[in-house]
């Protein structure tokens, strides 16, 4: 049975890099259905797939992260994970691609639920902007570019991750890139055009290969303008993908017990359990209290 990838937004589900690529159920937003509709909208992934890993990004709106905790409240369900993402709209997108790769393949769902966090680091989101006087208001730190602090004018790079970087588009910086092979997946609005993604930028980060994808429709919110490239490279096969995970190293989740990988679980969100409270060292302190507490002696 495979685990189900479920998305907010269908700007969110990109075309699959190859046949074995499975889908993603886009969820339904609370103005589009009424709350029972959304329980049983959840209960038939959980028929039908037996766990489920529900990816959102962090600017979606309150209420509808209040109703996707509260569905699984309802339900009173280990097996729904809730991911946030901080990545850009279409960084996100690629990150929900590559779970959808792996998903096809034998990792249990909290080693698969883990992962969006591990794989999330290893993908290179930016925009081209026509200009960057907007970015104070995007959700992530960026270094200051010119005397004063404010953003340079004029056509600016833009690097959202692993590293915060902006560069002038026209200068002779270049964003700091991936050192290993990807794909650059880009979506192109109006203003900047798209070259100095799919060429200059594509060779100076050496890319496998560059696929146009339609523009997200939170692209301009989220970037604080509608003139932009926006870009994300990453890992494009599942194999490199499947070797970067299985070789993490595995424990079982104190809580729920699913096996997971990292510092905490995605379907409980239980931190994994440090050295000290571990069973042996639990038992240890509870014996030392008993011979050295009142009335010991």
């Amino acid at each position: 049975m495979t685990i189900a990838i479920a998305v907010t937004s269908a700007d969110l589900v990109l075309p699959p890099t190859d046949q074995h690529t499975p889908g993603a159920h886009v969820l339904s937003p609370p103005a589009a259905q009424d709350f029972p509709a959304a329980l049983a909208e959840f209960s038939t992934l959980l028929g039908s797939h037996g766990h489920v890993i529900a990816v959102y990004p962090t600017t979606t709106p309150l209420p509808y992260v209040q109703r996707l905790h509260a569905v699984r409240a309802m339900l009173e369900s280990d097996r729904i994970a809730l991911l946030p993402s901080a990545l850009p709209p279409l960084g996100t997108a690629v990150l929900v691609r590559q779970l959808r790769q792996l998903s096809a393949c034998d990792f249990t769902p909290g080693v698969l639920g883990a992962s969006a966090r591990l794989l999330a680091h290893y993908i290179y989101a930016g925009a081209l902007l026509a200009s960057a006087r907007g970015l104070e208001r995007i959700p992530v730190a960026l270094p200051a570019a010119t005397h004063g602090g404010r953003p340079p004018a004029g056509p600016c790079a833009v690097l959202a991750g692993p590293t915060p970087q902006l560069v002038r588009a026209d200068g002779d910086a270049t964003l700091s890139g991936p050192q290993f092979s990807t794909a650059l997946t880009y979506a192109a609005g109006p203003g900047p055009g798209s070259d100095w993604v799919t060429q200059r930028l594509a060779r100076q980060w050496q890319v496998q290969a560059v696929h146009p994808v339609p523009m997200p429709a939170e692209s301009a919110q989220w970037w604080a303008t509608g003139k932009l490239v926006e870009f994300a490279a990453a890992i494009p096969d599942v194999s490199p993908l499947y070797q970067m995970v299985s070789s993490m190293r595995q424990e079982a989740c104190h809580w729920c017990g699913l096996t997971l990988i990292g510092d905490r679980c995605a379907f409980c969100s239980a931190p994994v359990a440090p050295p000290e409270r571990a069973p042996r060292a639990l038992g240890t302190t509870r014996r030392r209290a008993l011979t050295t507490g009142p009335g010991a002696g």
